[in-house]
């Protein structure tokens, strides 16, 4: 009997100890929570040479991106497509090229500063009319003036043109096979303008972040309490999340059941701030002023006459851009694209 009663005893003070310690470490915690952000250090025009493979050189940036960060920020495609009108609003139809075919082309070359042109022959051989080609899939060829068409993107069978292919490209310090569009240097203020307004959706549209911490201290609860708490909580998660909970505690205390919001942070992001200043990189890269854009001032005096904005933003920009176009015609060998001046287009 000793030894079995020095055995029970060997044991409660064994229970004791693991008790004791398990208290000891019962203390505050601290973790992190979420994934780690990745940052990318790789940048887009780090190449030495535009790869190739056994048909056709690969284009130094992704096109199929390119053309989806168009939707990446509203001021983005807001200025491309003003000066996309304000190009096709000056061009002049020829019996080679309609304004449709033009509108695309020109949306091409402010877009990926690469536009393509198929050149249709009449039955004697010389130029009938001009067919624009997407260049989100048409890929130069290693051979001079071979081109190809990859409508899959390298799931599919692409093919060769069998016709003449005419490319008007922006110029590239890098390399002379593709070019690169001027708003690479806004590619980050885009996406930065998109991350805002995509996390600003997420923090009204998820029910299930943590918003507060309901804190419990009150004895005067159950485990039972405490559980329908959590299922009544839990319900009211997702699409209608904002509702109010009731709750009877009759023997309760004034502190017993506390709401301590943790959130604040989500609702002091600065969003009008970054989506400000993403706004402005965007207008810089473009070079558009803001009244163009539809932009509200943010001060009384506004931003200035709007006709002379137009003007200036006529003479800088969008006149340039029909002298790059008009360059197409040197390897057409006739004038198809013309433009009338821009002064006609100006309000009387």
């Amino acid at each position: 009997m000793s030894r079995k009663k020095a055995k029970r005893n060997h044991r409660a003070r064994e229970q004791e100890v693991i008790s004791a310690t398990k208290e000891a470490n019962a203390g505050v915690q601290a973790f992190t929570f979420g994934e780690a952000e990745p940052i990318d250090r790789a940048s887009l025009f780090e190449y030495a040479t535009v790869w190739r493979n056994s048909r056709w050189y690969e284009p130094p940036i992704n096109m199929l991106a390119l053309a989806g960060m168009v939707r990446a920020s509203p001021h983005h495609a807001s200025a491309i497509y003003l000066k996309r009108n304000q190009l096709l609003a000056s061009f002049v139809p020829t019996k080679y090229l309609s304004r449709t075919e033009f509108g695309a082309f020109a949306l091409d070359f402010l877009i990926f500063q690469n536009a393509y042109f198929e050149k249709l022959p009449s039955l004697a051989g010389t130029l009938l009319s001009l067919k624009h080609i997407p260049a989100v899939y048409t890929r130069r060829g290693l051979v001079d003036g071979q081109f190809w068409f990859d409508p899959m993107l390298g799931n599919g069978l692409p093919f060769e043109f069998q016709t003449e292919v005419v490319q008007l490209r922006g110029a590239d310090p890098l390399q002379e096979i593709y070019g690169v569009p001027e708003y690479m240097a806004a590619v980050n203020a885009a996406l930065l303008n998109q991350s805002a307004t995509l996390f600003r959706r997420r923090y009204y549209d998820n029910g299930s972040h943590a918003g507060f911490i309901l804190y419990v201290s009150d004895p005067a609860q159950s485990p039972g309490d405490i559980d329908a708490m959590r299922e009544a909580l839990r319900k009211s998660k997702g699409p209608g999340n904002f509702r109010n909970l009731f709750m009877y505690s009759p023997n309760g205390k004034k502190d017993g059941v506390q709401l301590i919001p943790i959130s604040e942070v989500a609702a002091r992001d600065d969003f009008a701030a970054i989506k400000n200043t993403s706004r402005d990189d965007l207008l810089a890269a473009h070079r558009v002023p803001p009244q163009l854009l539809g932009i509200i001032p943010n001060n009384t005096g506004g931003f200035g006459d709007v006709e002379k904005a137009r003007s200036a933003f006529n003479a800088l920009e969008i006149e340039p851009l029909q002298v790059a176009m008009t360059a197409i015609n040197d390897q057409l060998g006739v004038e198809a694209v013309q433009f009338k001046p821009l002064a006609a287009l100006q309000p009387s």
